[in-house]
């Protein structure tokens, strides 16, 4: 590969075929040292992202052609989306650092004359640090209460509306799975710019191991343990919302115009036209047309989820100088290398036959539902009312 040191300039030089060529030198520039494989491998997910916004946003394909304010811009785009609730400020952190390290790379190999990453306006527009949890205003018995307060609704909807009961069961359990495991929230729920990001399936739980597949910060599907309070919810909605497959969300959304629009997307995919479409939306509700065509719906966003978490304080009166408990405001499990691992190939089925669900829990902990099925609940939900199964 050649660069302007050689005179070589009629024809530029592609930003990913720059990021191909620094890939595969930290991929093998130090055989016998740990980690350049790694580095390598995360770094991939990064800089590909990085060299698709810089084109898409600011119409920047050459290497050559990067500028100091291309940069500004994308650390600016990253700040946002930590204001979002999508990137802590430790990841935009890191995702600057290793297109900074790429472009360093570039101009000590006279690729480029300089390094525009290093501009002091666009490291600026990166996001502060985060406070340390020891400053996180959002003490524990805070959590407790929010967390309270939605379990104790939960068990006094069981003779109540199904609709009315599976929204509550939808808040206990979106607050507990953030209570008690380790799973972000960008992890769990859709990020709307971000395609891989599309949330969390029943396919993804495994309720006898405690772990829950989700897609990393590394950009690696990774597995997080889910602590006993937080399957316990999951399984009370899990029977209430009954997913007919499972590829249905943890949380779908509950946005209508959104359902219905999955709805016409998928049908016509499947070859209906227009006119019969709409024939059958004007015999069905979107929500019951998706349940019965098993049209898996969107799942709800970080946004929606932040706005139900924003409404679940304000009915309890959990307020902290004018701020509300954000899905890392929620979580009481911190994340160490302990709690999560590489997902394994193999997926977690949605259901178990019968038998492994009796021996998996003790027999007083136990309710039976019209299958036959013992179906676990905990010590507050044994007329959890298991025997309805509701649509979304």
């Amino acid at each position: 590969m050649t660069g302007p040191s050689d005179g070589s300039t009629d024809r530029p030089i592609a930003i990913e075929d720059a990021i191909d060529i620094y890939l595969q030198r930290k991929a093998v520039g130090d055989p016998g040292g740990s980690g350049a494989g790694t580095y390598a491998a995360n770094a991939e997910s990064i800089l590909g992202q990085f060299a698709t916004w810089i084109d898409q946003e600011r119409a920047v394909d050459s290497i050559t052609a990067l500028e100091p304010a291309d940069l500004r811009a994308y650390a600016g785009a990253l700040s946002e989306r930590t204001d979002r609730g999508e990137y802590t400020a430790s990841s935009v952190t890191t995702y600057y650092a290793v297109v900074r390290a790429f472009l360093a790379w570039c101009a000590r190999g006279g690729i480029i004359a300089s390094n525009p990453a290093t501009d002091d306006r666009a490291e600026s527009a990166l996001p502060s640090p985060e406070p340390s949890d020891s400053g996180d205003s959002w003490a524990p018995d805070r959590r407790r209460r929010l967390e309270a307060d939605v379990r104790e609704r939960a068990d006094a909807a069981v003779a109540g509306e199904r609709d009315d009961r599976q929204r509550r069961l939808r808040e206990y359990a979106l607050v507990a799975v953030l209570a008690h495991s380790s799973a972000r929230g960008s992890e769990l729920f859709r990020v709307p710019e971000d395609d891989r990001r599309t949330g969390a399936t029943w396919d993804d739980v495994d309720f006898y191991t405690g772990r829950l597949r989700v897609l990393g910060r590394s950009q690696r599907l990774e597995e997080v343990t889910v602590l006993g309070p937080a399957r316990t919810a999951l399984r009370r909605y899990r029977v209430v919302l009954d997913p007919p497959t499972n590829d249905w969300p943890l949380f779908p959304t509950r946005h209508a115009p959104s359902i219905a629009a999955r709805v016409r997307e998928e049908l016509a995919a499947r070859g209906h036209d227009d006119g019969a479409i709409e024939e059958l939306l004007e015999a069905n509700t979107a929500s019951e047309l998706a349940r019965e065509r098993a049209i898996a719906p969107p799942a709800i966003t970080t946004e929606g989820a932040r706005s139900v978490l924003k409404r679940l304080c304000e009915r309890a009166d959990i307020e902290v100088d004018g701020d509300y408990l954000t899905p890392r405001g929620v979580r009481s499990v911190r994340p160490g290398r302990e709690d999560r691992r590489e997902a394994s190939p193999s997926k977690p089925q949605l259901r178990a036959p019968p038998v492994e669900r009796t021996i998996a829990v003790p027999y007083d902990r136990r309710i039976v539902d019209v299958t036959g099925s013992s179906v676990d609940t905990d010590a507050n939900s044994s007329a959890d009312g298991t025997t309805n199964s509701s649509e979304e």
